[in-house]
């Protein structure tokens, strides 16, 4: 609900003209009447005559120039609203003073009028520097514009319409590729990892590149009893005598490299290796950045997203959601998962093509097989006896230990991660990896259940016990006198076996809850999701294999009066390992619907919703009550990301004045005039500063608001100046009126900027309450805003300044958000 309400604040805010656009200055007249229908349905103080129509704006970059009339706007400022922009005052010269202007060579234009430079793009407008976000409004009106410029041309000819229509499918193959190249990555890391996996205990004899399963089912020699020994396969004893990124980049936050093709390539390898070497990681996380490193390549194709970092972003949700479908083989868990875990911004259009990634990266895994069972899913089970409702009892109990364990998980790693980065171990990062290693490989070695790799350790605890299985969890006193159907054998009492592997499950788990908090967040490729459920599942069988001993004993309790007969099959072990899996995933991840799903398509076991959803909503309820944060929330604050979570609440009686600056005592606010700067005073300001961006005033005795100039976009736009147009010197005066200013005969030429000039920029009131320029700057992906009081400009906020008040406002360190 949250993004749809973005989504038509968003389009509301196009049709008034608040994004994109450059006012002219003809006055402010009635607006249609659609326009005034949204403005009403989303922001409901507004003064009759606002919003302008879109013809009186100018495209803020790259559109085509409209000229609107000359005379100066007469309308004050309103006061009514404090969430609307006030029209900017603007100064205007007289008309036509016979100053001539010079492009390039210094052609005159038929006019008399000084031509703007800009009118054509140059390189890299609209990118933004390394570590600073994106500002999401922007994006959307160059996306906007450039949509309304292709749809203009695409009447003029054949050509101009074909171009339109590969425009609109663009998006389409984009996501075919994705999958397509998803699903590949994933099958091979599937492959690979389960060769590599078993080329630790030995080789296969006939072709190397088996794996040991593939080995012995290929030999004629092998029985379906003896399955796991064959004659091709040696070892190598006989033969002789190792997701906050993402979502902070979704959230619209620029990391250079880290979606880049040699991190696909290096990604992609280390994977294997790390997987195969038996530490206590999972694939699962680094696939869905794996998947997004996809979407970042292929975006770089079409120019329709590598020139727009907001569409760039709706291709990465798209990608997370195909990771996580080639991951666990949950195509819609993983559509789930990027709406509810990862995307910042996810609108409908998003979801659609989220869902057509993850179904072709199904498809792609599906028809490459790497499992070898002809099946999508990674734990299939099936299970012959159903639920009971007494049975909800030590499901939630399941829950309340996920949660506790998330909590535990959480708090102990990030303080590990915190001491890592702030002490000389964080200097040694390969020499952690190295330690870890053989510490996991020294303890995990005597413990068959430690030994094995994660993902199978899960699926024996899944399985349910029949007929043929020969683990040590299934080693029941079978009664001679009994026949042995291949299905409903009922509850049998436990035997040594059982006990045997009770005692190596506890010793098991307590070695994952302990060597998981120190392997996650080293400098390797690290996933979360199966380690957690493999705690998880170890907790479960052992509480499963409690109660179905407890009901073969206690037959006759009240409790199982009703439901449990001797000699039926009352309790099924595995089904509480499943259980207890979702529970510790969703205690760490803080997931609910997503999880559930993720968990069903993973398994098969549709029957078994309701005691998923139990125990994934008391896992979550527990650990809400220690802190709200998830693993990958607490990562990026531990990072100092400016992520703005929406599951954050601020109810604090805080105002935009209390938060903006220039505060008292600090330096008045840094800001550039319409027309009285030179290009020397200008390149001045900016090297003193580090701010992205400055508001542009009428002058500094009025502080009358203009508009808002970005700092790259300056460099960018003075530095092709003077490389383009002749006449410009450090002394020439900077202006971003339609007119330029009166000069005396003998300066230097002036230089127009008003291409560059964004002249509806977002602003509040000084009294505005915190608590909606909180949700303003969620809902919108505002960079940043100003505030105003009667069109004067008092201060701005930033997405930094909003965070660090919400920290100081939590007793926390409001100096831990460390990037722009």
């Amino acid at each position: 609900m949250l993004c749809r309400w973005a989504a038509g604040l968003r389009h509301a805010a196009l049709q008034h003209g608040l994004i994109s656009g450059a006012m002219s200055a003809s006055g402010i007249r009635t607006g249609e009447p659609q326009a005034a229908e949204a403005e009403r349905a989303h922001l409901t103080a507004v003064p009759p005559g606002w919003p302008p129509q879109r013809e009186d704006f100018e495209p803020k970059l790259q559109g085509p120039r409209l000229h609107g009339p000359k005379a100066p706007p007469k309308a004050s400022c309103p006061r009514s609203s404090q969430l609307m922009p006030c029209p900017p005052a603007f100064h205007h010269p007289e008309p036509d003073r016979g100053v001539t202007s010079m492009v390039n060579a210094g052609a005159m234009s038929a006019s008399g009028n000084l031509m703007d430079f800009l009118d054509e793009p140059f390189p890299d407008v609209g990118t933004y520097e390394d570590f600073h976000t994106i500002d999401w409004l922007r994006e959307k009106s160059r996306d906007t514009d450039r949509h309304r410029k292709i749809t203009s041309k695409s009447k003029e000819s054949i050509w101009e319409f074909i171009k339109s229509l590969l425009d609109a499918w663009s998006g389409w193959v984009v996501m075919l590729l994705i999958g397509l190249l998803a699903g590949t990555l994933a099958g091979v890391i599937d492959l690979a990892v389960d060769w590599m996996t078993d080329l630790k205990e030995g080789v296969c004899l006939s072709a190397f590149w088996y794996s040991h399963e593939q080995c012995c089912w290929t030999s004629n020699e092998t029985t379906f009893e003896d399955r796991d020994k064959c004659p091709l396969w040696q070892k190598w004893s006989e033969l002789l005598v190792n997701q906050s990124e993402i979502k902070t980049i979704l959230s619209g936050f620029i990391i250079r490299g880290y979606l880049g093709k040699w991190t696909l390539l290096i990604k992609t390898v280390t994977l294997v290796l790390v997987v195969s070497s038996g530490l206590s990681l999972g694939k699962e996380g680094p696939l869905v950045h794996v998947a997004c490193c996809c979407g970042n390549f292929f975006s770089s194709l079409f120019s329709k997203y590598s020139k727009n970092e907001g569409k760039r972003r709706e291709v990465l949700s798209a990608a997370a959601a195909a990771g996580v479908s080639v991951a666990f083989g949950a195509p819609i868990g993983g559509v789930l998962f990027s709406l509810e875990e990862v995307s910042y911004y996810f609108p409908l259009k998003t979801l659609w093509r989220s869902f057509f990634a993850a179904l072709v990266a199904a498809f792609t895994l599906r028809s490459i097989n790497p499992f070898g069972n002809s099946r999508l899913v990674l734990f299939y089970v099936e299970y012959h006896t159903p639920w009971y409702m007494a049975e909800l009892f030590p499901f939630i109990l399941l829950g309340v230990f996920g949660g506790l364990w998330g909590t535990l998980f959480i708090r102990c790693n990030i303080a590990w991660c915190r001491r890592r980065k702030t002490t000389k171990l964080g200097k040694y990062p390969v020499l952690e990896v190295i330690a870890v290693t053989a510490i996991t490989a020294i303890i995990a070695y005597p413990n068959p259940y430690t030994r094995r790799s994660t993902s199978e350790l899960i699926s024996e605890l899944f399985n349910d016990c029949g007929a043929l299985e020969s683990s040590q969890l299934c080693d029941y006193i079978n009664d001679p006198n009994m026949t042995r159907p291949v299905d409903d054998i009922p509850d049998r009492p436990a035997g040594v076996g059982v006990y045997t592997a009770m005692w190596q499950l506890a010793l098991a788990l307590i070695f994952k809850i302990v060597i998981t908090i120190f392997t996650f967040g080293m400098k390797i490729p690290s996933g979360l999701f199966i380690p957690s459920m493999a705690v998880g599942a170890m907790a479960g069988r052992m509480v499963g294999i409690g109660v179905e001993q407890l009901a073969y004993h206690h037959h006759d309790w009240i409790i199982f009066r009703n439901w449990c007969r001797p000699g039926a099959d009352c309790v099924t072990p595995g089904l509480y390992a499943m259980v207890g899996a979702a529970a510790c995933l969703g205690g760490v991840t803080r997931m609910t619907v997503s999880l559930v799903v993720i968990m069903f398509e993973l398994t098969g076991g549709l029957e078994y919703i309701v005691p998923l959803m139990a125990a994934a909503v008391t896992s979550k309820w527990v650990a809400d009550a220690f802190g709200k944060e998830g693993i990958y929330e607490a990562h990026i604050h531990l990072n100092g990301y400016p992520f703005l979570d929406v599951k954050d609440e601020f109810t604090h009686r805080t105002l935009a004045t209390d938060v903006m600056r220039p505060r008292r005592g600090e330096p008045p606010l840094s800001v550039l005039t319409q027309d009285s700067m030179t290009v020397e005073d200008v390149e001045t300001l900016i090297k003193e500063t580090d701010y992205n961006g400055f508001p542009v005033v009428v002058s500094r005795d009025s502080e009358r608001l203009i508009g808002f100039a970005q700092r790259r976009e300056l460099i960018l736009a003075i530095k092709n100046a003077r490389q383009r147009q002749e006449g410009i010197v450090s002394n020439s005066i900077m202006y971003f009126t339609e007119e330029p200013p009166e000069l005396p005969a003998n300066s230097p030429h002036p230089l127009k900027l008003r291409r560059v000039l964004n002249l509806s920029p977002f602003t509040v009131t000084d009294h505005t309450p915190m608590e909606t320029v909180v949700d303003i700057f969620r809902k919108l992906g505002l960079r940043q805003c100003l505030v105003t009081r009667s069109g004067r400009l008092l201060g701005i906020i930033t997405k930094k300044d909003v965070l660090r008040h919400m920290a100081q406002m939590a007793n926390q360190d409001p100096e831990s958000i460390m990037f722009n």
